[in-house]
């Protein structure tokens, strides 16, 4: 066995002084090998833990998953509690703005400012492609995956619309379609790899391929020009069997009332969805947010995931879309239960397993209107709500200002 980079001994004492999240590789062979090391692994150099194959991996390149940890500015008190008596004195009587109000106390807080804004918006389109579709759990062929990214590229897509209207800035990240895609207008190329592996026969990505996914979310954000609000959207044939089970394993749910349609399976179908599910969570042993990312997810729900970590570390609101989105949210805040502070979630999905996801994330989402389409569209639609909260509680008059008695 060949070492690319560290001795062993090298390698241990460089892991100590850098902290955890990093991947050594090794080569064996010809076969690229991967393993997480952690600060156990490292103090008791047992270094021999989670090898799989991973033949698309640069044995030169090191990634590093430490800023997971980076500060989660908290809400503002401060401003909080000023933000809730300004709401007692705007002319109007005293909660008749409905749940505006305290949206517009949130943003306050959040932002720092009796004057929240939330005119400068980013939405990201995180697409990719699951090897779980091998089990017959989609309605749709696979195709459709890097189909909707051109129609994307376009400007063709619900999303593509929607993000006109709003004059946000919208970009698309292909985190890895089964096939190469020319370069298309708008779309960025990220592609860690022919889509996931099945994660019924094995975990759906190695621990250097979910480092990579969520540094894709990470990068977007930091990436963006200074939004004040972000929207997350995803693309893959497949994802609502991923989410599915990312969200029972971590819930400890039974799968089958997290199964749902998807993308219009029929009722021995979606059965069938929930029985796969359900065999690989038998063969699931982790015990923690970011194992059942990588046994589960897909790439582009871990990018969401990373995004909405970033997103919470600059102090940026950010707008939950339907199922999927929610699933990536939920792995965020299990990882980080700051991020909660900064998630407003735009709609209940017709996709039956989001209820459940809400519920665990104490969410009563602004609008049910029997939306499932994903794409971030529930977020779009929903966000001229939350800027006219925002605008009502910056802007209105109190009644000191008007001269209006109370």
């Amino acid at each position: 066995m060949t070492e690319k980079r560290l001795l062993v001994d090298d390698l241990v004492d460089f892991l100590k002084q850098t902290g955890p999240g990093w991947f050594s590789k090794l080569e064996d062979g010809g076969v690229t090998l991967d393993r997480f090391l952690t600060p156990s692994s490292v103090d008791g150099r047992n270094l021999d833990v989670g090898y799989t194959d991973s033949p698309l991996y640069d044995v030169n390149r090191v990634m590093n998953t430490s800023w997971i940890n980076d500060p989660i500015p908290t809400p503002d008190a401060t401003v909080r509690a000023d933000a809730e008596a300004r709401q007692l004195e705007l002319t109007k009587p005293p909660g008749s703005l409905g749940r505006l109000e305290q949206i517009g106390i949130r943003l306050a807080a959040l932002q720092g400012t009796q004057q929240p804004m939330l005119n400068k918006t980013t939405i990201v389109i995180f697409a990719g492609d699951h090897g779980i579709v091998d089990e017959g759990v989609s309605a749709f062929p696979q195709v459709v995956t890097a189909e909707m990214i051109r129609n994307f590229s376009r400007g063709g897509a619900a999303i593509s619309v929607l993000a006109r209207s709003l004059g946000a800035e919208l970009q698309v990240i292909n985190c890895g379609t089964v096939e190469a895609l020319e370069a298309l207008p708008g779309v960025l190329d990220r592609r860690i790899g022919p889509g996931t592996a099945n994660f019924a026969r094995q975990a759906a990505m190695t621990t250097d391929q979910l480092a990579e996914a969520l540094s894709i979310g990470r990068d977007a954000i930091d990436q963006a020009d200074a939004p004040e609000v972000f929207i997350g959207g995803e693309m893959g044939i497949g994802n609502t069997t991923s989410a599915s089970a990312l969200a029972a394993a971590l819930l400890s749910a039974d799968p089958s009332p997290l199964c749902g349609p998807g993308t219009g399976l029929a009722a021995e179908q979606v059965r069938h969805k929930a029985e796969i599910v359900a065999a690989a969570l038998v063969q699931y042993q982790g015990n923690s947010a970011l194992e059942a990312l990588a046994r589960f997810g897909g790439f582009e729900v871990a990018a969401l995931t990373g995004a909405c970590l970033r997103a919470a570390q600059r102090r940026i609101a950010i707008v939950v879309d339907g199922f999927i989105s929610s699933a990536a949210a939920l792995v965020a805040v299990n990882i980080r239960p700051e991020v909660r502070d900064y998630l407003f979630f735009s709609h209940r999905s017709a996709e039956p397993g989001h209820q459940l996801i809400l519920d665990a994330l104490q969410a009563d989402p602004l609008l049910d209107i029997g939306m499932r389409l994903g794409e971030g569209s529930g977020a779009a639609v929903a966000l001229p709500i939350l800027r006219a909260a925002a605008e009502l509680h910056g802007g209105m008059a109190t009644f000191a200002e008007a001269g209006v008695s109370k």
